[in-house]
């Protein structure tokens, strides 16, 4: 065994089970090497939701000790200058 890797044990309801081997069976590949990806992806998912909210939480702070803000329209309205031509720097924040 790698020293990258360790064992794992999982109890799955049966009918999950099955689920999971006829989906490997399906796709030629193993149940093992599915749910070793199915559970990358959630930590990956789970890990970028914790860090959304770390800086949502971070910008909350700042508004409340700073009140800088944009309104949703002058973001709206930067937005809309991506991809163009025009596009524009963001607009500066304000009280």
């Amino acid at each position: 065994m790698s020293a990258l890797t360790a064992p794992m044990s999982i109890k799955l309801a049966s009918d999950l089970r099955e689920r999971l081997n006829q989906l490997a069976m399906n796709r030629k590949r193993t149940s093992h090497a599915l749910a070793r990806e199915a559970i990358e992806r959630f930590i990956e998912s789970e890990e970028a939701h914790d860090q959304m909210r770390q800086e949502a939480l971070a910008s909350w702070q700042e508004y409340q000790e700073t009140g800088l803000h944009l309104t949703g329209g002058e973001v709206g309205q930067w937005l809309a200058t991506w991809g163009t031509t025009e596009e524009k720097p963001a607009p500066p924040s304000h009280t």
